[in-house]
């Protein structure tokens, strides 16, 4: 029997996943990190991106805006500030966050507001490119179209 690790992904608006992993790969602030069992204690803030959860079977796929990433070695607990199930995503509503964010900005007068607007660009940018990757795995494999 593989050794497994416990993940738990929550975010303000509840529980997102929680369950057993081989593996699990976030986005945190310093860069991709890969976790294993065992894997030594570890806290780091979190960057908009896909948190990816390696089981046996079916794989999450979870986008996270932004929060905290807390590794122990028997498990792995994502805070996250926003948290969407991949199949979640919504693609036409990521190009419109992406253009009022590019709006936002052009019209920004104060520093806030250029802050703003680049948070909400980073984690339309980054959704986009969590449903781009995703939709070429699918069509790699022949599932997607």
């Amino acid at each position: 029997m593989a050794m497994t690790i416990k993940v738990d992904v929550v975010s303000a608006e509840g529980e997102i996943f929680s369950g057993s992993a081989n593996r699990v790969f976030a986005p945190a602030e310093m860069g991709d990190v890969g976790i294993l069992p065992r894997h030594a204690p570890m806290l780091s803030k979190l960057k908009p991106g896909e948190v990816l959860v390696e089981m046996d079977g079916e794989d999450q796929h979870i986008f996270v805006s932004g929060g905290i990433l807390e590794v122990q070695p028997s498990g792995v607990t994502v805070l996250a500030d926003t948290a969407i199930r991949a199949k979640d995503l919504d693609e036409a509503a990521a190009e419109e966050a992406k253009q009022r964010a590019q709006e936002a900005m052009e019209n920004a007068s104060t520093d806030l507001d250029i802050a703003k607007a680049q948070i909400q660009m980073a984690e339309s940018i980054a959704q986009l490119a969590m449903i781009s990757k995703l939709r070429d795995k699918l069509s790699h494999q022949g599932l997607g179209r």
